[in-house]
């Protein structure tokens, strides 16, 4: 039996942990030697200046997956782990899509947090002149999917957890391991 195609989209604000859990969740499944691939999202279309025909960016991200994914598909990978803080939202299914095929499995997961808690992480990892730009972001980011996400998106607060919980119940959302993502 061939495993389907799916994709793991987990999306969340700037500062709520969705780099550090897509990789904690790639060691769970390196852990029971499950195939899959993690992508950052927000590289695939870092650019500048961006294309005159492309604004936002969105044809030459849309690209950069297919392209990558098109590799990753021939060595067998039929998971795709990605983190993009807006992967959530409805009208990216398009995109995985046409990316991955019309019968790719989409699994939404988005991570939240408080404020205080984003701002304490921004704080701690942001080093260059950008941090007010990124902590303005992150808050309107963060209205933004909440008003915005699915109802099927796994909703997951990050406050006060630790990435390996936070992984195991994302995990469990994909049900690609069972049902306790163990």
């Amino acid at each position: 039996m061939t495993t389907p195609t799916e994709a793991l989209l987990i999306g969340g604000r700037a500062g709520v942990g969705k780099t550090s859990v897509a990789w904690e969740v790639s060691a769970l499944l390196r852990a029971r030697d499950m195939p899959h691939a993690v992508l950052e999202g927000d590289y695939l279309g870092q650019v500048h200046p961006a294309p005159a025909d492309d604004p936002d960016r969105s044809r030459l991200t849309e690209a950069n997956l297919a392209a990558l994914w098109a590799n990753l598909a021939r060595t067998g990978c039929r998971r795709l782990v990605y983190t993009n803080t807006v992967s959530v939202l409805p009208e990216t299914a398009g995109m995985f899509r046409r990316a991955m095929g019309e019968e790719v499995r989409i699994v939404r997961v988005l991570l939240t947090a408080s404020d205080t808690t984003t701002l304490a992480r921004l704080t701690g990892r942001e080093r260059g002149s950008e941090l007010e730009d990124e902590i303005r972001g992150s808050v309107r980011k963060a209205r933004l999917l909440d008003e915005r996400a699915p109802a099927d998106a796994v909703r997951i607060a990050t406050d006060g957890r630790s990435v390996p919980d936070l992984a195991r119940e994302v995990v469990a959302a994909t049900r690609w391991t069972g049902p306790d993502g163990r």
